[in-house]
């Protein structure tokens, strides 16, 4: 009995997320739904990037609502990952989940404001600026990818491995497709600023990936 309370406990939870994450979406939608519109095709046609990237600020309520999307349901991802190679206590499960959101909140908030201070310093601001812009589009467009893994893992596929290695390419690719429009777009600003966008590369781009890789080696995977 207790064991029936304590799984419908952690599914009313992870559903309140999910409900959460897809208000946040369908706020952006309504309250731009022109912009909307061109941002659902953002990994298959840069429109949305070209009407967008020179007349806004990196972070307005659209972005604002859709990056809420993201780290929800980027959070919620990691969350499954980590309960599907590890296991989570009992009446630990939201903790778990919040530690992952506070550190994921952190981590992205500590690189954008590293990316500006450098913007500031080598005054390049509107640079840094449109680079932002990018960047953040395509992370919070792959909360798309994530939402509809998170899905699967809790309705459908519970505790699928393959699941979670797909969602995790897709969203490597994604970011790789706005990693390769950024690099295109900005050549000759990286090329003057090379030594310092390898150690922002390293650093705070690949080192992760490495991290999280080595993380699930490590388990096996």
């Amino acid at each position: 009995m207790d064991a029936i309370l304590r799984n419908e406990y952690t599914a009313d939870w992870i559903t309140i997320i999910l409900f959460s994450s897809i208000f946040f979406m369908v706020l952006a939608k309504t309250a731009f739904y022109g912009r909307f519109l061109n941002y659902i095709i953002l990994p298959f046609n840069n429109k949305y990037i070209f009407l967008y990237q020179k007349k806004d600020k990196p972070f307005n309520w659209f972005n604002i609502f859709f990056s809420i999307f993201q780290l929800l349901n980027f959070s919620l991802f990691l969350y499954f990952a980590h309960t599907i190679f590890f296991k989570v206590p009992d009446g630990q499960q939201l903790l778990t989940y919040g530690s992952i959101l506070v550190s994921l909140l952190l981590f992205f908030t500590f690189k954008i404001l590293l990316q500006l201070g450098n913007g500031f310093i080598f005054n390049s601001k509107k640079i840094i600026s449109e680079i932002i812009f990018k960047k953040l589009s395509y992370l919070n467009y792959s909360g798309l990818v994530m939402l509809f893994a998170n899905l699967l893992l809790n309705y459908v596929v519970k505790g699928s491995k393959t699941v979670v290695i797909i969602g995790l390419l897709m969203v490597f690719l994604i970011n790789a497709i706005g990693w390769t429009t950024t690099l295109r777009n900005h050549q000759n600003f990286i090329a003057n600023n090379f030594v310092y966008f390898i150690l922002y590369l390293c650093a705070l781009e690949i080192a992760p990936i490495i991290i999280v890789g080595n993380y699930l080696i490590d388990r096996n995977l």
